[in-house]
């Protein structure tokens, strides 16, 4: 961790050195999920309610998953753009250093930028709890912070199992992104809009509805399921084969020869 704080700092200098640009950098973060914001709120003046759930039950879940992909976007950044050090042979220089891997990996892109995006999520979900009918102490509070742990978890694993790809295609698969940038789309409303085969891959194979969907529903009374309250635990799990089937990709990595 000494190191990775080393990391943050070089990163947070670098990114000072043109301060400038990182304010409209961060500005332009802070707007471009938030038109998103305003288009549905759109959608909810026009139709009412999505099934049984209101504008700010929404804005709720749409607050939890836009803020647990802003940390892990900050934060994983390394894990995303992984193909430009296998494509620049950087990699094969962090296999030689004596330092943990996975730190390194993630010291080598950090977007400070991003918290124009979790700004915004804050604002959200302050305006969503403010409307919410639900009765907060520590034990919801402590409940809220798991969830977004459980968001960055699993949205560090997606990007984690995508990082593995580049050790046999060299070059990052855009499909990829279905699952990274498409899964924090889907994970912006309630899950149970969807089918059902893609509410059941969403929740046992890759848990998105355990971030938000799952607990929100715990949490506010709409169901008393015990599994729900648990299931952001499900969430932080997910992570650890990621990291198991990306160590497999290292193992298996015969260097670019660049």
């Amino acid at each position: 961790m000494n190191l990775y704080f080393k990391y943050l700092a070089m990163h947070f200098k670098s990114a000072m050195q043109y301060k400038t640009s990182f304010i409209l950098l961060s500005i332009g973060q802070f707007f471009v999920p938030f038109s998103v914001f305003l288009s549905f709120s759109f959608l909810f003046r026009r139709f009412g309610n999505i099934q049984d759930f209101n504008f700010y039950e929404v804005a709720f879940i749409y607050s939890i998953a836009n803020f647990s992909f802003a940390i892990t976007e900050s934060f994983v950044r390394g894990f995303d753009s992984f193909s430009k050090l296998i494509k620049s042979g950087d990699f094969d220089r962090l296999l030689v250093r004596p330092q943990n891997l996975i730190v390194q990996v993630l010291g080598s892109a950090i977007e400070f930028t991003r918290i124009g995006r979790i700004v915004q999520s804050i604002l959200v979900f302050i305006i969503a709890v403010i409307n919410l009918e639900i009765l907060w102490n520590i034990g919801h509070i402590m409940f809220i912070i798991l969830m977004i742990f459980s968001g960055f978890c699993v949205f560090s694993g997606i990007f984690i199992l995508t990082a593995t790809i580049p050790f046999w295609t060299v070059e990052g698969i855009e499909i990829a992104n279905i699952f990274t940038d498409g899964g924090r789309e889907l994970s912006q409303y309630p899950l149970s809009i969807y089918k059902d085969w893609f509410r059941r891959f969403f929740t046992y194979i890759i848990p998105f509805a355990c971030v938000n969907f799952l607990p929100f529903l715990y949490l506010t009374g709409k169901s008393d399921n015990l599994f729900y309250a648990f299931a952001p635990i499900y969430g932080i799990i997910f992570v650890i084969p990621c990291i198991s089937i990306w160590y497999f990709g290292v193992k298996k990595y015969k260097s670019t020869g660049s």
